[in-house]
């Protein structure tokens, strides 16, 4: 691997590698549209796989994406794994390709297994790489390319016993929107906003149909934003209509930073990248972790926020409508509490974390940056 440092570069070339998830997705979103505002002539490329959400969200933001085959090994059985690395040498072939036609100044990994080819190819082409990894515990593919990388950028002071000195706490991106999200003034109606991820949640949607049919007409001016995912989208629509509840139901919302600007309350999963958002706009949060990812690290997540009192959680095994039917009657009845767990949350943010990325961006391609 070439450890010389580049040359300056003029026009800037920047290849964000990963996807699968919103959580994945969106941070190179945000990355990316800081080294546009930073560069305006500067080029950028993503790469992810076919059936990533990256197909829908990358393009919708107006930038580019090529595609690789590969597929995830961790949490699937023999048989899919074998096949996983059957396709490795094939998806390293795609990822030089890619590569030697976009001749990036930097690659930048930002999580999912399709980031590791064309991140661990960029290293062992002499390309400068970093990876920006969102999670207390760091996710598979982030491990195993660390020794290969140039920098890590973390958002947890935890990370650093993974990545030693190549970890930077900055702190997770997020988009320029939530940065921006005024403080409610009180006097409008109740918000909830429910979402469990880009792809939606079961069980968390379950839940909330069953809380509307035990709140009924006890909070007459409750308005409710849910993103239920493409499965239980018409299910809840017609449980909001049936309990009288306004409701703006969709399968997803592309413009999450407004549904943020609408609510007093969230309910959601414990992403890392979710957390970010939820911290920068300084909303207050009941979290529901995911129990099946990764190292269980949605529960070390949303532990962070609950001892600083920014959110309160809820394990999906103790989850159901009465339980949470509770938590919303209590936040509506106490807006005071409310209140202090924004200011917790707020408290919590890191607003700069995507400059100080892409500054290591801007290093490593030999462009003068600020200190990371």
């Amino acid at each position: 691997m070439d450890s010389r440092l580049p040359e300056p570069v003029k026009q800037l070339r920047v290849l964000i590698a990963g996807g699968g998830t919103g959580g994945h997705i969106y941070p190179g979103i945000a990355i990316a549209k800081e080294i546009q505002r930073r560069h305006t002539a500067a080029e950028l490329l993503f790469v992810g796989t076919e059936r990533g959400l990256e197909m829908k969200i990358v393009p919708a933001e107006g930038f580019r994406l090529e595609t690789i085959t590969i597929s995830g090994l961790k949490g699937t059985g023999r048989l899919r794994q074998a096949k996983s690395l059957l396709a490795v040498p094939r998806s390293l072939r795609e990822a030089r390709s890619i590569l030697q036609g976009f001749q990036p100044a930097v690659v930048v990994g930002v999580g999912g297994y399709s980031s590791g080819p064309p991140v661990l190819m960029a290293a062992l082409m002499g390309i400068p790489t970093m990876l920006q990894e969102q999670n207390a515990l760091p996710g598979l593919t982030n491990r195993l390319l660390a020794r290969f990388v140039r920098k890590v950028a973390t958002a947890f002071r935890t990370c650093e016993a993974h990545f030693g000195r190549k970890a930077v706490l900055t702190g997770n991106p997020v988009r320029a929107e939530f940065l921006q999200i005024p403080r409610r003034s009180g006097s409008e109606p109740f918000t909830l906003l429910v979402f469990g991820g880009s792809q939606g949640a079961q069980a968390i949607n379950q839940a909330v149909v069953e809380a509307l049919k035990i709140l009924g007409a006890q909070m007459a001016d409750l308005k409710l934003i849910h993103q239920t995912g493409e499965l239980d989208h018409a299910k809840i629509a017609q449980a909001c209509h049936a309990a009288g509840v306004a409701a703006d139901v969709r399968p997803f919302f592309s413009d999450m930073p407004q549904q943020f600007a609408r609510a007093d309350l969230l309910i959601c999963r414990a992403g890392a990248t979710t957390l970010a958002e939820v911290t920068v706009s300084g909303k207050a949060a009941v979290l529901i972790p995911f129990p099946q990812a990764a190292d269980d690290h949605q529960r070390k997540n949303a532990e962070a926020l609950v001892q600083a009192g920014a959110a309160e959680m809820i394990l999906q095994s103790e989850l159901n409508g009465a339980r949470l039917a509770e938590r919303i009657q209590y936040y509506f009845g106490h807006r005071g509490a409310l209140r202090q767990m924004e200011q917790n949350s707020r408290a919590l943010g890191r607003p700069d974390a995507t400059e100080r990325i892409v500054d290591i961006v801007e290093q490593l391609s030999g462009l003068r940056g600020r200190s990371a």
